[in-house]
């Protein structure tokens, strides 16, 4: 049987529902590792004894199931693999391949036997009648591509040298991105392929299949321009006026609406709100947008040059997203705070930068934290291989927050 590399995070995060009957939506962008995990959980719940014949998988992916299209089929299926009363654990990977899959799964869940665990296209899993019909009965783990610290722990797990700088493996890391099966990939050449290979299937399969869209050439602009601008403050109304003022290609609010939330649901993009530290309040309007993985980026961009701020700050957005921490581009006055970060009803302020190496950049990184008058934890991230202590401010190198698998 083929060696599963073991995401202990997500592991962590549904085990406590292992046995119950809500169902479990493991959702993320394709590619990202949520057929494997399914896997990784089966083998969990054997090593807790769980007896093999209670164990139904279905990948509707693979040979032997692609026929499975209708309801009555996947209850077949289903039905077949039953061989007693006893409690079962029924585990269906890319379960949009059935259409009108509610029903059933509601049946099942209804039938108050089974752990149920499933995955899908993410642009239309949650949407339409899973949510209505199962509103309270599940829950949702959202998985991202491998953060910095999965990285190296997958390429230990799968034999691969990792250099003794680890600044050149984050450099790797930063080109091609955290799709998993990036790192089984040797040369350059062949993990950018993999990567547009995966874009491609993403914009097939999960976008252009099930939305539509009129005029995909201005859909496609507009993609272009959100992800290459990942990180920068933007707005509806921005967005706009550029492609009106710049691309002469005049753009209706409610279509470029559209064009986001259809980005959104494929998880190739995840809005960060601002957020106002004196009122403690949302605001509408202007937000940044952050990439589920860098490899979109440079996979669609010849120029392969890095631009620190904004990738930067999308590995610490993306990482501690994973970890559960609500988070907010932060307004402090006329001033800016990188990200506001909240859970369990606490506050943390993190200033993300390449460098405060010279006077200049460290007044501009800190000034935001003097305008802050609670007294929750304030964290300064960057690359500088010296630690600065001022102010109170927790100084940290992001390679190493993150690779030690640190949280704030």
């Amino acid at each position: 049987m083929q060696k599963i590399y073991t995401r202990k995070y997500y592991i962590d995060k549904i085990k406590g529902f292992y046995h119950d009957d809500l169902i479990k939506v493991i959702t993320g962008i394709r590619r990202c590792g949520k057929s494997f995990f399914l896997l990784s959980v089966i083998e969990d719940l054997k090593r807790e004894g769980v007896n093999e014949k209670d164990i139904i998988y279905l990948n509707l992916d693979k040979r032997g199931f692609t026929k499975i299209k209708t309801p009555d089929a996947l209850e077949k299926a289903i039905e077949e693999r039953i061989v007693d009363d006893d409690f079962k654990y029924l585990f269906i990977d890319e379960i949009q391949n059935v259409t009108g899959f509610e029903e059933i799964i509601n049946a099942f869940r209804e039938d108050g036997n089974f752990s149920i665990f499933i995955t899908g296209s993410n642009s239309y899993l949650l949407s339409g009648e899973l949510v209505t019909k199962l509103t309270g009965r599940y829950i949702e783990i959202e998985m991202f591509p491998l953060n910095f610290h999965e990285y190296l722990e997958m390429k230990e797990f799968l034999g691969k040298s990792i250099k003794r700088n680890l600044n050149e493996e984050f450099t790797d890391y930063i080109r091609f991105g955290g799709f998993p099966k990036t790192l089984e990939f040797d040369s350059a050449n062949d993990k950018d392929t993999y990567v547009e290979g995966v874009i491609s299937q993403i914009l097939d399969k999960d976008v252009l299949k099930h939305n539509k869209i009129r005029n995909k050439a201005v859909f496609d602009r507009v993609m272009t321009y959100i992800i290459n601008n990942f990180g920068a403050t933007t707005s509806i109304t921005n967005i706009a006026n550029y492609f009106r003022e710049k691309e002469n290609t005049p753009i209706k609010t409610e279509t470029l609406n559209n064009y986001i939330t259809i980005l959104e649901n494929a998880k190739i993009i995840y809005k960060c709100p601002r957020f106002d530290v004196k009122s403690k309040k949302a605001l509408k309007g202007e937000e940044k947008y952050y990439l589920a993985d860098l490899g979109i980026y440079f996979s669609r961009n010849v120029d392969a040059r890095i631009n620190y701020g904004p990738v930067l700050e999308n590995i610490v957005y993306t990482y501690l997203s994973a970890k559960n921490y609500k988070i907010s581009v932060g307004r402090i006055g006329a001033l800016e705070c990188d990200f506001i970060t909240r859970i369990n009803d606490e506050y943390r302020y993190l200033q993300v930068a390449m460098t405060i190496m010279s006077p200049e950049t460290e007044e501009r990184e800190y000034k935001p934290f003097s305008k802050i008058r609670d007294n929750y934890p304030k964290y300064l991230l960057t690359i500088d291989p010296l630690i600065q202590k001022r102010d109170g401010v927790i100084h940290k190198n992001i390679i190493d927050f993150i690779s030690d698998d640190e949280l704030i």
